[in-house]
């Protein structure tokens, strides 16, 4: 996963109908990676695209696809997806052994990251804000490439950010910082100029843009500003 501070612009705010070309001006606009939000109608209540529309894109382009599932059952989607070009599943924690109680969850965790890194495929895990994500790290912060903190409550974007994140993000640094853990970290959510900073100072180091991204004609001038204001804010 490219280091440093990234801007991931959100396809899901793209115009599908020229996908193609609205990939491009990101890649122009000069980011790294791509998030592609994936979402089935069941664990969110939003339906996207599947496998086939991230080989769409992987044929587009070189950038690194960072694929967040937002889906039930993720570990029967591990196949389709890396074999369609996605450099990293992001899967969320909530949709691991559901109804099954943590020991499963964790279990199934600890497979998924097994069967990812058989393909070469990074490992992200995601929280809803709900969700403490502290217990999970503390068992598998060692396996994991990427850990997600929501900022918005999952299944829609444009939604505003929640503040009550921000000591969310810093804990989770402390964490990795104290362990010693390989992970970086990511928010998705309400990302804008305005609110990329205190991220950043938190601990976040990738930042999901849909709107502020995709909703702006100038692409490279709307990445430039939230980069300048997550840098100035570490």
């Amino acid at each position: 996963m490219p280091g440093g501070v990234q801007v991931a612009p959100s396809l899901l705010a793209a115009d599908f109908a020229r996908l193609a070309e609205e990939v491009e001006s990101v890649a122009a606009a000069g980011v790294s990676i791509l998030h592609l939000d994936v979402m089935d109608g069941h664990f969110v209540p939003n339906i996207t695209f599947g496998p086939p529309i991230v080989g769409a894109v992987r044929r587009t382009t070189s950038l690194y696809l960072d694929t967040h599932l937002m889906i039930r059952d993720p570990l029967a989607w591990i196949e389709p997806f890396t074999a369609n070009g996605a450099d990293l599943l992001t899967l969320h924690a909530e949709a691991l052994g559901e109804g099954a109680g943590r020991v499963v969850a964790l279990e199934q965790a600890r497979e998924a990251a097994r069967r990812l890194a058989e393909r070469g495929c990074g490992f992200g895990l995601s929280f809803r804000p709900a969700t403490d994500p502290l217990p999970w790290i503390e068992e598998i912060g060692d396996r994991l490439d990427l850990v997600l903190l929501m900022t918005v409550e999952p299944g829609f974007g444009g939604q505003g950010f929640l503040e009550s994140q921000l000591p969310c993000i810093a804990r989770v640094r402390e964490l990795r910082e104290r362990r010693g853990f390989p992970f970086r970290i990511e928010v998705d959510g309400g990302i804008g100029p305005a609110t990329a900073g205190r991220c950043a100072r938190a601990g976040a180091e990738i930042l999901v843009a849909g709107t502020a991204v995709f909703g702006r004609p100038d692409r490279r001038e709307a990445v430039a500003a939230i980069r300048a204001a997550a840098l100035d804010g570490e």
